[in-house]
């Protein structure tokens, strides 16, 4: 799976080492949970959402000839 899920602590904070983080990503934050992706070097990405909630990211992929 292309998303991970990130931590927050029990004091509701996310804390990030932008050091750590890959070079393009997307943080996606919806209901109380945190997932990052890494963005591929080609496409489209897309969330889709659903009464303001998240039901999904699409990756649409291709390369360059």
């Amino acid at each position: 799976m292309r998303l991970k899920e990130l931590e927050i602590d029990s004091q509701n904070i996310l804390k990030l080492d932008i050091m750590e983080l890959p070079k393009s990503c997307v943080i996606v934050l919806s209901e109380g949970k945190v997932k990052l992706a890494e963005l591929p070097p080609f496409a489209e990405t897309k969330i889709y959402t659903h009464q303001g909630k998240v039901q999904r990211v699409k990756w649409d992929e291709g390369e360059t000839f």
